[in-house]
């Protein structure tokens, strides 16, 4: 802790929670109550003590004891010795107003109902000096407070720009003006309001709109901004991250608008800008009753359950009440951190948390003949690109016939729907890891037309966070100093949230009708190197001074964007606009099944040439033969 934290904590901190604070307010108001008491005499009279007629000094000297008991009694009750004084406000001005015409009002009816003598201006006099005292008593808490921060230490604060003047930015103003952090100074106030500007928030000026931020950044010395607008949209809050990411100050937001129902906006909630604010677009919410009527009282079985996808999956599944909730995944390190967390938030939730690999009939034969699953997510699948390119085989056995398996099990034992997790690399894919789901997506096809249990797959593009994503990649780069690799500059992808993945794959098994490609409207894609670029800057570095950024060269397998859609499947809305359905292309089911003959044979024989039979199945695979 230093120097500064220390006197603050020591002057501030302790006294504004503690008894003594208490105790050093009802010494002083005791004080103030006598002494208001005697000034109203000598105001009066225009004089000192002894120049005051006997008889009213008598009078009032006498009252003195009951006059100060009553009134401690009053300020207790108007919560004067309660309040925490450096968040004072309007209202704790009122409880005092309240307080001393309260103890007026009594003195004035004491004197007159028992006839002691006094002058008539007293209680008018008495009330100011009192008021006066009362207040002065506690707002000199903030006075001190705020000469201490602007003069002690003042060569150590860092300067602050607030964007938005609104209900947001000015209690953020106020809390970073009476919090503890003192090395923080509210400098001044961007909106885009005209009628704002040159109009001042607490003593700060709003000096302009969002266009003049790195002006007044350089004018300022500005070391940090805050983005203090929780109901604008996303697409504004990217633009004005953009024009903050001009500068090279840190930039921080306030959380969601419920904070400021609930009064919860304090410097503790601020938070650094999240990748997820730089999306330009709003989050999907999927979630609806139909959903939670869809999985209510259901045995669900979730595969790949210790991913990311799996894992929030099982999470909202949980919160959706099924009758039974069925984990499975090969690796059992992650599979037990998603069964302890829900046994934790959902004590009574009939939990089944089991270690197998959908590759294995007869363990799935096993699972299906125990647990009679009614809805089946399939997010198992081996998903990295280069390894998948190294080990081609591998991506077929895991991913193209661990489904076949798991497609069999769900028509033999009569589920109701099974969903696939799909891939926008499974358009044109230009690897085999996007081919192998792009047969996935031609299994569920085949065996939705022969079998009485619906078949469906979900397609989207990259999710923030994920394991293996660029997102922690790039982080770890930059927390060990750099450089951040870059396969190439113009690369780009779609990205979206884990929710909103998992959201858009609940819709598709509450919509599914059997066939269909559910597709997601993400928004524009992301250019990598600017996603580099942002989250460099995002953790308080300057690219190419502090942090460089390296490029690497496409990686085997890799191609600059990614599609969501073929051509040849088209389009139709559902009652989310944001969330599509593709109809599946038509293929030739006699020459699909003699190509996964030949795919089984090459792969579990170890033999080369399996893109080649790949490209047989798959006519749009544009990867090496």
């Amino acid at each position: 802790m230093d120097l500064k934290t220390k006197i603050d904590k020591i002057i501030f901190n302790k006294w504004d929670s503690s008894r003594v604070f208490r105790i050093v307010l009802i010494v002083l108001d005791v004080f103030a109550i006598y002494y208001s008491s005697i000034l109203a005499m000598m105001a009066r009279f225009n004089t000192n003590v002894s120049g005051i007629p006997s008889v009213y000094f008598d009078a009032i000297t006498g009252m003195a004891v009951y006059n100060i008991l009553f009134t401690i009694v009053i300020i207790y009750i108007c919560r004067l010795y309660n309040s925490i004084w450096r968040f004072a406000s309007v209202k704790e001005i009122l409880y005092i107003f309240v307080a001393t015409m309260i103890s007026t009002i009594v003195n004035f009816l004491v004197y007159f109902g028992f006839s002691i003598p006094i002058f008539r201006s007293y209680f008018p006099l008495y009330f100011l000096i009192l008021f006066s005292f009362l207040f002065i008593e506690r707002f000199s808490y903030r006075f001190v407070r705020a000469v201490y921060r602007k003069n002690f230490f003042s060569g150590l604060k860092k300067n602050i720009l607030i964007v938005g003047a609104g209900d947001a930015g000015n209690l953020a103003i106020r809390e970073l003006e009476m919090s503890n952090q003192l090395d923080a100074r509210v400098v001044g106030v961007i909106d885009d309001d005209k009628k704002k500007h040159g109009t001042y928030i607490q003593g700060v000026k709003v000096l302009g709109d969002r266009n003049k931020i790195p002006d007044f950044v350089k004018k300022y010395n500005i070391d940090e901004i805050i983005i203090a607008l929780p109901s604008v949209s996303k697409k504004n809050i990217k633009e004005i991250v953009n024009i903050c990411q001009e500068t090279s100050c840190k930039i921080k937001i306030l959380p969601g608008i419920y904070q400021l129902v609930t009064g919860e906006v304090e410097v503790a909630k601020l938070r650094n800008i999240q990748i997820e604010d730089l999306l330009g677009r709003e989050p999907v919410n999927a979630n609806s009753k139909k959903i939670g009527r869809y999985v209510a009282e259901k045995t669900v079985l979730v595969t790949g359950a210790g991913g990311s996808i799996g894992s929030e999956l099982s999470r909202q599944i949980a919160a959706n009440y099924p009758r039974r909730l069925i984990l499975l995944d090969i690796y059992e390190n992650t599979l037990y951190d998603i069964e302890r967390e829900l046994l934790k938030n959902y004590p009574n939730l009939d939990l089944i948390t089991l270690v197998g690999s959908v590759r294995n009939r007869s363990r799935l034969t096993h699972i299906f003949e125990e647990y009679k699953p009614d809805l089946i997510f399939h997010a198992a699948a081996h998903k990295h690109v280069p390894l998948m390119e190294d080990s081609p085989n591998e991506a077929i056995k895991n991913n193209v016939f661990g489904t076949m398996e798991l497609c069999k099990a769900a028509d033999q034992f009569g589920a109701e729907k099974l969903v696939l997790i799909s891939t926008d690399k499974a358009v044109n894919p230009t690897n085999v890891m996007g081919a192998s789901k792009r047969i996935c997506e031609m299994l569920v096809q085949y065996y939705n037309e022969r079998s009485n249990t619906n078949f469906v797959a979900v397609r989207f593009g990259n999710v923030l966070g994920s394991n293996g994503s660029v997102i922690p990649y790039f982080k770890k780069q930059i927390a060990e100093g750099g450089p951040v690799t870059v396969t190439h500059p113009d690369i780009i992808r779609y990205f979206m949230t884990i929710p909103e993945a998992v959201s858009l794959v609940l819709k598709a098994g509450a919509n599914a009708n059997g066939g269909e490609i559910f597709v997601l409207d993400m928004g524009e894609p992301v250019k990598i190197l600017d996603l580099a670029k942002n989250m460099i800057a995002l953790s308080g570095h300057e690219v190419g001074s502090d942090i460089e950024i390296v490029f690497t060269g496409l990686r085997p397998g890799e191609k600059l964007y990614e599609e969501l859609l073929m051509d040849e499947e088209g389009l139709q809305s559902t009652d989310n606009e944001l969330i599509h359905i593709g109809k599946p292309i038509k293929f030739d089911t006699k020459k699909f099944e003699a190509g996964l003959r030949r795919l089984y044979r090459v792969s579990y024989g170890e033999k080369d040439g399996i893109r080649k039979v790949i490209k047989e199945i798959v006519p749009t695979y544009k990867g090496k033969i």
